[in-house]
């Protein structure tokens, strides 16, 4: 699949439409560096011609009066062409440094908004790759390198005119070398173009990887998997290798080309302007200014092969970038959608079905009612879909059949933003950024007052912790908050949910990381919480959700049984095998020894019962 992705052709009709788009931002800049590099150039010519108006007018014509004069006009010409060269070179190279940093600005503000499951199915490296490297190429449109290319077209034409004026058959004869030259680059760049798109794509793959080992490196060190982790990342960087590699060879055969064609124009001069000096119709003043002006449009040429290869590399990188603009974000879709005011909470599930890959459903036929300010608990196995309509509440996922409605309008018609702006969210896998606790909590409300802070994080019970700290609620908590314990972490993004003050609420194990005296405080803050909130708790702790509303039990992606606790105790099925297997009920196995009223009992829990049957003297 890589390799096949290896062998993508760059679409250079997206490319020079983002590249068009970015000169024409840019035109301002690039027009004045147009017409520095043209007097550049033209002055340029000044020292290679001043031998020949030296030998033909000054000595020839015996005029000393103009040796001075002329080398004033040289000297001026070395001055103005030094000037031009600083102030192109520091002009383009601000305006593409400049272009980088807003076409990063600009392409994380796409990725940020791209649904959901786009980053379930990319790696986040190479989406960083996407951001950071792929604009590095602009500089070689806006910056010296178009301006370079350019110039060396200049160069070449107006040192083609000289030359055609100075002996035009020599002239075509070297033009026929450097045909050969221009076959051998066109030839190169075809087979570098892919190669190039290939490295920014294996690059991406690299970072990307090397990010998820030191983002898990307590993971890596846990299970002695530093030498795996090193082979991998030799892998990656082996392949980047091998790539760079290949385009080296490629550029040096165009080198060596070019040295070849060098060399024979040079040969080739030396025959025919000896002869013409010895037969008395070129002077060596000829000779040696044909030379010059020949190198002036070799040195261009040759130049242009090293542009041409960064220009097609910049392609390369804004064809990704294209590729990557080209995808739908929520914000697009939103501008179809109706706006949203104040939601009142309720949410209704109407015969949904999802699946994330075609016929693999993961829901079917789901539906229910939450009605506002309820909370309704999900139980049920490991993959029996808690967490995709957990999805679906949120917005993350759109059902494949059926509705999911908000106050009796279909989700799918309503503006996400405005839905999201009155979302509340614990997750289980509990994200905090590397900043301060006060950050963290106020993330869900940047413009929250010191109070405002201080009081979700008294409800959360934060203030147990960060009072011990010794800048309080400014204590920096590291990398996805490292330097915090489980609970701790799990408190905090609590209390960033209280801070939010949401409509609807969504408490994924909220309380899984914490020890027994902490979730009886949590509980509190939480059943505080919830009052007047439609909430969604998905929980193993069956104990923790006796109080809802109701209870929804899911198994293989289907509603199996709902209704409040003692409703479905009452039932004997599914949550209450849950509910016994979790309180280690097995009284019933010693009682009637020929009946198994708990038949989900894991391994563990036989043998543990077992144990127990062994030690009273029971029999099973």
């Amino acid at each position: 699949m890589a390799e096949e992705k290896g062998k993508k052709r760059v679409n250079y009709a997206s490319a020079w439409q983002e590249a068009r788009a970015l000169m024409w931002a840019h035109r301002g800049t690039l027009a004045i560096g147009l017409a520095l590099v043209l007097v550049n150039r033209v002055v340029g010519f000044v020292m290679p011609l001043s031998p020949k108006f030296l030998g033909d007018t000054i000595i020839d014509q015996n005029r000393p009066d103009l040796l001075l004069p002329m080398a004033v006009v040289a000297g001026l010409a070395v001055l103005v062409q030094s000037v031009t060269s600083f102030t192109l070179a520091k002009m383009v190279s601000v305006a593409a440094q400049r272009a980088i940093a807003q076409m990063r600005e600009e392409i994380q503000q796409h990725v940020i908004r791209l649904p959901v499951s786009y980053f379930d199915s990319t790696k986040s490296g190479i989406l960083i790759s996407r951001i950071m490297n792929d604009p590095e190429g602009i500089r070689n449109l806006i910056g010296t390198g178009l301006v370079q290319l350019v110039g060396g077209v200049i160069t070449a034409v107006l040192a083609l005119a000289i030359l055609l004026a100075l002996h035009w058959p020599l002239t075509l004869a070297t033009l026929g070398f450097m045909g050969v030259f221009s076959f051998v680059l066109a030839r190169a760049m075809k087979q570098l173009r892919p190669v190039f798109r290939k490295r920014g794509e294996i690059t991406a793959e690299v970072t990307g990887r090397l990010g998820e080992t030191l983002g898990g490196v307590r993971l890596v060190k846990t299970y002695v998997a530093e030498d795996r982790e090193q082979r991998v990342f030799a892998e990656g960087v082996t392949r980047l290798f091998r790539n760079i590699a290949s385009t080296i060879t490629g550029t040096s055969a165009v080198t060596a080309v070019s040295t070849l064609v060098g060399g024979g124009v040079g040969v080739l001069i030396l025959i025919v302007g000896g002869r013409a000096i010895l037969e008395g119709t070129w002077k060596i003043t000829d000779l040696f200014t044909f030379v010059m002006i020949v190198a002036w449009m070799i040195t261009p040429m040759v130049q242009l092969a090293s542009v041409g290869t960064q220009i097609t590399e910049a392609l390369a990188g804004l064809d990704r970038v294209r590729e990557l603009r080209n995808t739908a974000t929520e914000d697009d879709e939103d501008e179809q959608r109706e706006p949203i005011g104040d939601v009142e909470g309720e949410v209704v599930f109407e015969n949904v079905t999802f699946e994330y890959e075609p016929d693999v459903t993961v829901l079917h036929d789901v539906s229910f009612h939450s009605p506002a300010g309820t909370t309704t608990a999900l139980v049920g196995p490991s993959g029996s879909g808690k967490s995709t309509l957990i999805g679906l509440v949120m917005a993350f996922q759109r059902p494949r059949q059926g509705r999911v409605l908000v106050d009796g309008r279909d989700l799918a018609g309503l503006r996400l933003r405005d839905y999201r702006r009155q979302l509340g969210v614990v997750m289980q896998d509990n994200f905090l950024f590397d900043g301060t606790i006060r950050d963290n909590i106020m993330f869900s409300k940047p413009a929250a007052s010191d109070e405002e802070v201080r009081t979700a994080g008294r409800i959360a019970h934060c203030d147990e912790f960060v009072n011990r700290f010794e800048k309080g609620y400014d204590t920096i908590v590291g990398e996805r908050g490292v330097k915090l314990s489980g609970g701790q972490r799990q408190r905090v993004a609590i209390a960033r949910a209280i801070l939010a003050d949401p409509r609807v609420l969504v408490l994924d194990e909220a309380t899984s990381s914490l020890d027994s005296e902490s979730e009886a405080l949590i509980q509190d803050g939480l059943r505080t919480l919830r009052r007047g909130r439609t909430t969604f708790v998905i929980a193993h702790r069956l104990s923790t959700i006796q109080s809802a509303d109701q209870i929804l039990v899911l198994n293989d992606g289907r509603i199996v049984e709902r209704g409040r606790h003692h409703e479905l105790l009452a039932q004997n099925g599914l949550y209450r095998r849950l509910y016994e297997k979790q309180q280690g009920l097995v009284r019933d196995l010693f009682i009637n020894p020929g009946e198994d009223p708990v038949p989900e009992l894991e391994d563990d829990s036989r043998a543990a019962a077992a144990r127990v049957a062994a030690r009273t003297g029971q029999r099973l």
